[in-house]
């Protein structure tokens, strides 16, 4: 039996685990979300609740992960013996599988879109030409499963080589490759006539929208942007060395995920605004919206084609934290076995995904509690199972885990190790109960 993998590198975790957090939450729904609900105000609202809600669970997870330093099930077993706090932790491995199970629904979707670009294919104007294409590309039940395939295909691939030279290695470029194509993109959207209304609609405050609703649609994308609830992150952190600091780690990737949705709102916003489009397009902003931009600025199938690429980079920066935790959990400590585990467990993620790629054309009749099958996996854990395994990760940090022991893990000042305590084992709590009872019984 081999000795457990570790992140070569303190920047290579970072990487790692910002791509888990930064993939469709930052790009796809924060723009949307956004330009729903006012704009500026929103997005204030999002980091503030990032800093003060996110982040102290991340904290958590992160401490949770490296005092175990093994898969999310048995490092509550080794730190709680005896309890049945283990069971958070196959929580965490269920929801990670039916996230990753329509998730790789969209990544297939992007794949699909990334192969009309390149063929230049996405030739058509305005968007009621781009929303035919995305309604015949999601019912067309032989391309979604295949797309599907390929996209976890490509997922498992990068986790079986494991966490040094799978999933570090394919972080290490992923990353900066993503930041430079916004960056591209951004100065390209920036510099369209009229992309000032754009700006002017992420930086100065409309407060007709600060409003309680606001506040929750904030908080709630702030929570689950940062991919806490579902063990991803304490999987991470359980291949850290006992060198790195926690606290560091975690400001970086909360840093890196507010970062990368500004971007993402930059690239959206000024082109959206300066072509006439309108910012509350909701969940078709990415696929139906952007394309119909593109096509009305110069080089706009270059600029797509490289829009679609990042988007997959983020999804598929994601789409492997969550295979991991499915992995670790699976094989335990049979370290010797995670090729054959990797794909194994790919393998039964992709048949639970069969109905939700098909929920959008031969199984579309079909609906859970007026749901597609999709949304309803979609519903199932982000708005009930990421809340409940964020609540079980705060109680456990601030309560279970003592004083000392925390404080000797995160090894950190103590005015600050006393603020996160605070936030963790109080306003974080009440904040998640809040979102949750708003999510499930006033949507």
């Amino acid at each position: 039996m081999s000795n457990r993998d570790q992140f070569a590198s303190k920047i290579g975790f970072i990487l790692a685990a910002a791509g888990s957090a930064i993939g469709l939450g930052a790009i796809w729904k924060f723009p949307y979300m956004a330009g729903t609900n006012g704009g500026s105000v929103f997005i204030l609202l999002f980091i503030i609740c990032t800093l003060i809600i996110g982040l102290p669970i991340l904290v958590a997870e992160f401490m949770i992960g490296r005092r175990g330093q093994t898969d999310a099930v048995s490092s509550f077993k080794k730190q709680a013996p005896g309890t049945r706090w283990f069971l958070t932790g196959w929580a965490g491995f269920i929801f990670s599988a039916i996230i990753l199970s329509f998730y790789s629904v969209v990544g297939g979707w992007i794949l699909s879109y990334i192969v009309r670009a390149i063929s230049f294919e996405l030739s058509g104007s305005g968007e009621d030409y781009y929303g035919e294409l995305f309604a015949s590309i999601t019912s067309n039940p032989w391309e979604v499963v295949i797309a599907q395939a390929v996209f976890l295909f490509l997922t498992v691939w990068i986790v079986q080589g494991g966490v040094k030279n799978g999933i570090e290695k394919a972080s290490k470029w992923m990353m900066p490759l993503l930041f430079i194509f916004f960056i591209v993109l951004v100065i390209r959207s920036l510099t369209l006539d009229g992309a000032i209304e754009g700006i002017k609609f992420m930086f100065v405050p409309d407060w007709s929208y600060f409003t309680g609703k606001t506040l929750l649609m904030a908080l709630g994308q702030a929570f689950f942007s940062l991919s806490v609830g579902v063990a991803a992150m304490l999987t991470y952190a359980s291949y850290l060395s006992k060198e790195t600091k926690i606290g560091s780690s975690a400001i970086n990737v909360a840093g890196m995920n507010i970062g990368i949705s500004l971007l993402a709102g930059l690239v959206i916003f000024p082109a959206v605004f300066a072509l006439g489009y309108s910012p509350d397009q909701g969940p078709g902003l990415v696929f139906i919206i952007i394309p119909a931009v593109f096509q009305q600025i110069p080089f706009g199938s270059l600029f797509m084609i490289i829009f679609f690429i990042l988007l997959l980079f983020a999804t598929v920066t994601s789409a492997i934290a969550m295979l991991e935790i499915v992995v670790a959990t699976a094989m335990g400590p049979k370290y010797d076995k995670r090729k054959q585990y990797s794909w194994l467990c790919g393998f039964g993620i992709f048949i639970v995904g069969i109905p939700s790629a098909l929920s959008f054309g031969v199984l579309s009749e079909i609906k859970i509690f007026g749901l597609s099958i999709f949304d309803s996996a979609d519903f199932l854990t982000n708005n009930i199972g990421m809340p409940i395994g964020a609540l079980l990760v705060a109680i456990f940090a601030g309560y279970k885990i003592s004083k000392a022991d925390a404080a000797a893990e995160l090894n950190t000042k103590d005015w600050i190790f006393k603020t996160w305590r605070i936030l963790v084992r109080f306003v974080a709590p009440i904040a998640i109960i809040i979102v949750f009872i708003q999510s499930v019984f006033f949507r």
